[in-house]
């Protein structure tokens, strides 16, 4: 594989759909370590992420469009090398963070491959993928970002208001995750693989996304009190909303417009629309 190749798979720009959940943890501490925040927001952005990408293509070998990469080029055993060196950097890193983030970095990489991995493959278990997914890139990510930025024990996992945080991040995954398969069907029938949106159908999927973000929405009401703070996430993902009720209402008359460009369309609208509320968010919690 050329070294482009291997860089279309590792879907660098992808990271940045997940990328809200950094900022949700920076903005929610109080003095969070500077150092030890850039370290794990370039270890999991740059390193976790992409590695675990080059993994699941491998195995995968996917010839229709997956996410972040519209005609993926065809993967060799280079392609799992470099995923594993990847994690091994990660590792080497997060030994300058402490020892709940590698904790973290491992049960991360562990899954992910026991996702992707022939001989296991949880991706073919449709429920237990989807809250595997959801908790593991949501609720465990928020946390564990959270206790490693602020140097935490790893006994602070249990407090309340973190658990909360990382509820409302594993919601918004629950909702994102089975969309980012709904242009996926074909191939992943090809594959013998039953995911959470082939199951619920196009349909069933737009549904279920619309309730679980009804649910995220009262989440974040409960978790900000009420406050100002809400008006102001439902502003920057208002662009986001409008979008997918407008597709969600083209999709239930031609289930061929659940397409990979409009996914990836709504997926770039509503990341921006969350990063965006995070980041005035910092900025708000620190004037």
């Amino acid at each position: 594989m050329t070294a482009r190749t291997i860089w279309l798979h590792l879907r660098v720009p992808f990271s940045f759909f997940l990328l809200p959940m950094f900022w949700f943890a920076i903005s929610q501490s109080a003095a969070p370590d500077l150092t030890k925040s850039i370290i794990v927001l370039l270890v999991v952005h740059l390193l976790l992420y992409p590695a675990s990408n080059a993994y699941n293509s491998y195995f995968d070998k996917d010839e229709g469009s997956i996410g972040g990469l519209e005609t993926p080029p065809p993967v060799d055993k280079d392609l799992y090398w470099v995923s594993w060196v990847l994690d091994g950097v990660a590792l080497l890193l997060g030994m300058f963070v402490n020892w709940p983030f590698i904790l973290y970095l491992l049960v991360y990489g562990f899954v992910t491959k026991a996702y992707s991995h022939d001989r296991i493959r949880l991706k073919k278990y449709p429920i237990l993928s989807w809250f595997l997914i959801s908790i593991l890139q949501g609720g465990l990510t928020y946390v564990m970002t959270y206790i490693s930025i602020n140097n935490l024990p790893l006994s602070a996992i249990t407090e309340p208001k973190l658990l909360f945080g990382g509820l409302l991040a594993m919601l918004n995954l629950m909702a994102l995750y089975p969309v980012t398969q709904v242009y996926q069907h074909e191939e992943d029938a090809r594959r013998g693989d039953m995911t959470i949106s082939r199951m619920m159908g196009v349909r069933g999927t737009f549904f279920s996304a619309v309730i679980l973000y009804a649910l995220s929405l009262i989440g974040f009401y409960t978790y900000f009190d009420g406050s100002y703070v809400v008006l102001l996430y439902l502003a920057f993902l208002f662009p986001a909303v409008v979008f997918f009720l407008r597709w969600f209402w083209l999709v239930y008359r031609d289930n061929s417009l659940a397409n990979y460009r409009t996914t990836m369309r709504m997926m770039w609208i509503s990341s921006i629309g969350l990063n965006s509320f995070f980041l005035v968010l910092i900025v708000l919690t620190r004037s």
